[in-house]
């Protein structure tokens, strides 16, 4: 199971007794902070803290996004202090005006730590993008979780600890956020088509006959058809170990897949350019199902390096 795929964290209910996980570690690996300046245990004493791993390419963690921004909301003022950690992992999520620009895009206004050497990640014993993990005003872990959903229980140990701590405010209602685009959630009941990666250190079903060729161009074909969860290429490109990078204009990439969305993470080649793409959808331009990064033709732009 990869590290950032959802994974069942232990549950507790409203009603169970929530035990002391360890101590709130701290966050002295930080390389940078956004909306805040460096947030130290002594600041945040007395404070229930929520504190969420992150990488903002990670679609696992896009979902979960609204949920955050609305408890960070909802009870800042009650007591509770949300710290989104973010833990790169590719190559051009160490680029803090990269991260910026996601934090402004994305509408995050609660305090960020930039964790560009995995510090406060390896102080955690963190493994997963996204992890929650929920402090109490006396600084103990009482909960975690890994993955998205279920965030009525967790908005519930919110209420707990901050009830705990005094607060005669939480109350018991539960944020309804509204979810579009990437951060809908996602259509479990139909979702057959997993995460893959398109460098050579990590992918898988790669179809193209040869396999990828590790680090140098390569002329590829794709063939006549695709099994499930499978990919292909045509065209020139080079696998790089993280990521596989077209030659020349006219590449294409296949992928036969089962799920309402289909996501890539994409990148200009050079940074600062635009580069044009087009999507066909079982060979056909998309229609009305071509989602937030091409129009109905299945045209689109790479400007910058994210999930489209």
């Amino acid at each position: 199971m990869k590290p950032h795929w959802p994974v069942p964290a232990g549950l507790h209910t409203a009603s169970a007794e929530l035990p002391v996980e360890s101590r709130l570690p701290g966050f002295d690996g930080a390389t940078g902070w956004f909306n805040s300046p460096p947030l130290t245990p002594a600041a945040l004493h007395g404070k229930v803290v929520l504190v969420g791993f992150w990488t903002y390419t990670c679609i696992n963690w896009l979902r979960q996004l609204p949920y955050l921004r609305a408890w960070a909301g909802k009870y800042h003022g009650q007591g509770l202090t949300v710290v989104g950690v973010h833990t790169p992992e590719f190559s051009f999520e160490h680029d803090a005006g990269n991260v910026r620009r996601a934090v402004q895009d994305m509408r995050i206004d609660y305090p960020v730590a930039l964790d560009d050497n995995y510090a406060v990640w390896g102080a955690f014993a963190n493994h997963y993008w996204p992890a929650l993990y929920f402090a109490d005003a006396r600084g103990r872990i009482r909960h975690h979780h890994f993955g998205e959903g279920e965030y009525q229980q967790s908005e519930m140990i919110i209420q707990r600890l901050l009830a705990e701590a005094g607060s005669g405010g939480a109350g018991h209602d539960m944020v309804s956020p509204e979810a579009r685009g990437v951060e809908a959630p996602a259509d479990w009941a139909h979702l057959r088509s997993p995460e893959n990666y398109a460098g050579y250190e990590r992918t898988e079903n790669f179809a193209s006959p040869g396999d990828l060729v590790p680090g140098r161009p390569h002329t590829y074909q794709a063939p006549l058809q695709l099994r499930l969860n499978h990919w292909a290429l045509s065209g020139d490109w080079t696998a790089g170990s993280e990521a596989t990078t077209a030659g020349t204009a006219g590449g294409q990439i296949a992928c036969r897949f089962h799920a309402r969305d289909l996501n890539m993470v994409l990148s200009p080649r050079t940074p600062g350019t635009a580069v044009r793409f087009q999507v066909f959808l079982d060979g056909q331009p998309p229609g009305d199902d071509h989602g937030t990064d091409a129009d109905g033709q299945g045209w689109g732009t790479v400007t910058e390096p994210r999930l489209y």
